[in-house]
């Protein structure tokens, strides 16, 4: 059962209207784009293949092994309900809280609920993997209380799965969609510690305090650049491309310290996620221009507490976009890709 309490805190609007925030697929397109580092970041591994990824040749890939699994799991009925054409308008629908079909994890048969629990568990790292948990469980009850769907067929080179839910979209796509991080746009948070200064018990405040880490080792002049007073709508992350305008101090301009302060939050964010994901994801930004492309901005609207502890901020660059809100909890909207 889901408590529908848990799932509408008072003061978050774009959690309190689970619809407010879907987009329409023209609306997604211009939004957000066709789809989202430098040396030495993380590892990039050229040439690996990836399941569904080469039209229809899986590898040894276990999220969309599994995906695949619970494809071929279901009945009429659950297809009916669950299943849908590669291109359908669901698949490029983002919002904080919303269901992308109606049932719950929760009404699959218990061999499939392992399955789906075996695809998560495959899209996240070990760490990730826990803290999603505990995030799902504060926020909505548990994994069972959240939503899926599957796009396209496995084999045929355009296969999806995916997951909704209160502060959760999150993909298995094999690679079907080309030079894409994730599958495409992504969604993380959680509401635990609401409007308190320092979120207490939230699992993703980490990653705000070591932002802050880059914003006190800048200086005066560095600070007027990189601070702005209110932040743009948490679900524009449209890519612009090497012709766009970004907010914040670009990264180019810090000294190498300072880049290595940056290059640490880069890496803290992507943790929590599979490496393959993770390298196509730095891939993808490297072929951007890398971290000397990006632009970081922090805010001073909702800052809790005011203790200039900036609770929101944003990395940007032409083929990377990750604006995190920590106030009056934590979303965060992220977009890597391929500017088409």
């Amino acid at each position: 059962m889901i408590d529908p309490k848990r799932n509408v805190p008072s003061d978050c609007p774009n959690c309190r209207d689970p619809e407010g925030l879907d987009f329409s697929r023209r609306d997604f397109v211009r939004r957000v784009g066709g789809a989202a580092l430098v040396g030495g970041l993380l590892p990039v591994i050229g040439g690996k293949a990836h399941a569904f990824g080469d039209k229809g040749k899986a590898t040894e890939r276990a999220a969309e092994t599994a995906a695949k699994r619970l494809f071929e799991s279901l009945n009429d009925e659950q297809r009916k309900n669950l299943c849908f054409p590669f291109d359908h308008e669901l698949r490029t629908r983002i919002s904080a809280n919303w269901a992308i079909t109606k049932p719950h994890v929760s009404d699959l048969k218990s061999d499939q609920q392992e399955l789906v629990r075996e695809i998560f568990k495959g899209v996240t790292s070990p760490d990730g993997y826990e803290r999603f948990l505990t995030q799902m469980d504060e926020d909505s009850g548990g994994l069972e209380t959240y939503h899926i769907a599957l796009f396209g067929e496995p084999g045929s080179g355009q296969f999806e799965f995916e997951m909704t839910g209160r502060h959760v979209t999150i993909r298995a796509d094999g690679d079907s969609t080309e030079g894409t991080a994730f599958g495409g746009p992504v969604i993380y948070g959680h509401g635990t510690g609401d409007s308190e200064k320092g979120l207490p018990g939230n699992v993703f405040y980490y990653q705000t305090q070591q932002a802050n880490e880059v914003f006190k080792a800048l200086d005066g002049k560095q600070r007027e650049k990189a601070l702005a007073k209110k932040a743009p709508e948490e679900s524009s992350v449209a890519l612009q491309g090497t012709s766009g305008s970004f907010p914040g101090i670009g990264v180019g301009e810090l000294s190498p310290d300072q880049k290595g302060l940056v290059e640490k939050v880069i890496k803290i964010i992507l943790a929590p996620y599979r490496e393959d994901d993770v390298e196509e994801a730095v891939a993808i930004m490297k072929a951007g221009g890398g971290l000397d492309a990006l632009h970081m901005a922090f805010y001073e609207a909702d800052d809790i507490g005011d203790d200039q502890v900036w609770d929101i901020w944003r990395l940007e660059g032409p083929t990377f976009v990750w604006h995190f809100r920590g106030a009056p909890h934590v979303h965060a909207y992220v977009n890597i890709a391929k500017k088409s």
